[in-house]
Formats: C-alpha cells, structure tokens, sequence
C-alpha cells in the first residue's frame, strides 16, 4: 500500500535535512515550498523529484491542501519541517498500513520547548491527525491553526511524533508576533470585538491555564517561560484585534 509523506516549506534549511532523512523508508515525498530564500528548496531535492514552489500564500490551511492535492499514494503522512519521525513511529505506521481499521489516525506529539521535552502544560501527548486514506480528508482553510477533517474512523497510534518547537528564544518572539496577527485578523473577519480589558483578561487566563491548571510547573523553568510565551500571544491577539476593531469605524 503507497504511502504518500507531504509537507510544506518556508526557510527551513536549518532542520528540514534531518526531517526528511528519518522519512527514506516512504514510498514519495511531496513538499511545497512556499518560497524560500535559503537552501530549502537545494536541501529538499536532495532527498525527493518532488518539489513544488507555490509562492502564492494564503495561510496553512489553504498551502496544506495545495499540497495534498500533488500526492499519488493511497495513504497520506502530513508532517511538518520541524517534526522527525522515530523508527519505532515509522515501524507502527507500516504494519498499521497493512491491515488499516480507520480512515485516519491520531498520533501523539511529543513538543520540546528551548531544548526540554514538554510532558505537561497542555502540550503532552497532544494527540494530532496526521495519517489518513488520500481523500477521505482536508484541511480547513484556517490561515494559522489549521484541521484536518475527516471523514470516518479515526484510529490511534502509540508511539510519538517528535516535535522541535522552538530551540531559541528568538523563534518563540516571532511566532507569538506572527500568529498574534493572523489570529486577530481571524477574529475581525468574524465580527469579535475587543478591549484593552479583554487583552488582559484573556492573557492572564492562557498563563493561569497552562502553568497551574496543565500543570506547566512541573515542565521547570521552561513550563513557566511556555506560560508566559502563551499569555503574551493571547494578549497582543486580543490586544491587535482591539486595534484593528478602532481601525475599522468609520
């Protein structure tokens, strides 16, 4: 049964080589590229035939199914640049690919954060789907925060994806600046109104929420640097949203 590996690309030069080298063992691997200016692009050619530049970007959801629409296997394995695959992952996904029970399977990610494997605050097993029969799913069209639906059984697998989150403190600035926007312009497209009370409101509850309610504590020093990296995304998206809404009266 063909298994199908997609992901997409965007200045990932820095991991994707070892991303692809834990993936020899799949029949394809597809990756659009979304029009990278390092050695992404040299890197990717090295390991697959198949890649694709597809410069026109429109948000994860929308790249992803881009991408799933370029893959010839039955079965589909959507990862990311900055997730690995185990050997004992790739042995369960193999033998579950021999006799298949489900449509889709969930599998547990586990996420480092500044170099600590995060077994708390919320990010542990953080079960996602990502292997699927080719057309029984897609994801939506969400430009950050994307999900794969799916049509039918959805399955479980045992071993761990592993997922480098963020290695420097230089990453987690620019993700929470990143996403912070595009979630606010998410909620201004749906009508959400803000203050400046509920920036604060909301960012003080994502901190509450992962350092004592996901029990983010007992992830160290790095469970609490997650916590505050969480409220402060919160807080400048409601924040961002406030300015947006004030932008937009007439």
């Amino acid at each position: 049964m063909k298994l199908s590996v997609v992901l997409i690309t965007l200045n990932e030069a820095e991991r994707l080589r070892v991303t692809l080298a834990a993936l020899t063992w799949a029949d394809e691997i597809v990756v659009l590229d979304a029009g990278s200016t390092d050695a992404t692009v040299e890197i990717a050619r090295r390991f697959t035939d198949k890649v694709f530049v597809d410069a026109d970007w429109q948000g994860f959801g929308v790249q992803k199914n881009r991408a799933l629409a370029l893959v010839t296997g039955e079965w589909v394995l959507s990862i990311d640049a900055d997730e690995v695959v185990s050997p004992e992952l790739a042995a369960e996904i193999q033998e579950t690919l021999q006799n298949p029970v489900a449509e889709a399977y969930a599998i547990p990610r586990l996420s480092s954060f500044l170099g600590r494997d995060m077994r708390h605050s919320g990010w542990w097993p953080d079960e996602v789907v990502r292997l699927f029969r080719r057309g029984t799913a897609r994801f939506s069209d969400d430009v950050v925060h994307e999900r794969l639906r799916v049509e039918g059984k959805v399955g479980r697998l045992q071993h761990a994806l592993q997922h480098a989150s963020f290695s420097s403190l230089e990453q987690v600035l620019d993700k929470v600046n990143r996403y912070s926007s595009a979630g606010a312009e998410k909620l201004a497209a749906q009508g959400r109104k803000a203050g400046l009370g509920t920036a604060i409101g909301r960012g003080l509850w994502a901190f509450f929420r992962t350092y004592i309610l996901k029990a983010g504590f007992l992830d160290g020093r790095e469970g609490f640097m997650l916590a505050v990296s969480n409220a402060e995304g919160v807080y400048y998206r409601y924040l961002k949203l406030m300015l947006l809404n004030e932008a937009s009266r007439p």
